[in-house]
């Protein structure tokens, strides 16, 4: 498994559209048998910035498989408005450090 974190720095007064976007693509993620998983979550102290969590079945799972499909246009054309404001797209392995309750 890979994790991508996607974080985005969202213009004020488009929170709100940014959100509708994503609550629509979810189901191209979901569709794809390569994505495992994904979150979407709000920063509390800066109301503008927002981290995506997807958990890919690999590199080449995400990179290959999903960009690929057939899924993968009408979810990035509903994620495209918000390209500009990613501060970073990157792919993580997990670690052994976790907290399982």
């Amino acid at each position: 498994m890979v994790i991508e974190i996607i974080r985005y720095n969202i213009p004020a007064g488009q929170e709100s559209a940014f959100e509708s976007a994503y609550e629509q693509a979810q189901q191209y993620l979901a569709e794809s048998p390569n994505c495992l998983g994904y979150q979407l979550a709000h920063c509390v102290e800066e109301p503008n910035r927002y981290i995506l969590r997807i958990d890919w079945d690999s590199i080449e799972g995400h990179m290959q498989g999903f960009r690929n499909s057939s899924y993968f246009p009408k979810f990035f054309q509903l994620v495209s408005p918000y390209i500009k404001s990613v501060d970073e797209m990157q792919h993580y392995k997990q670690t052994p450090i976790v907290l399982k309750k």
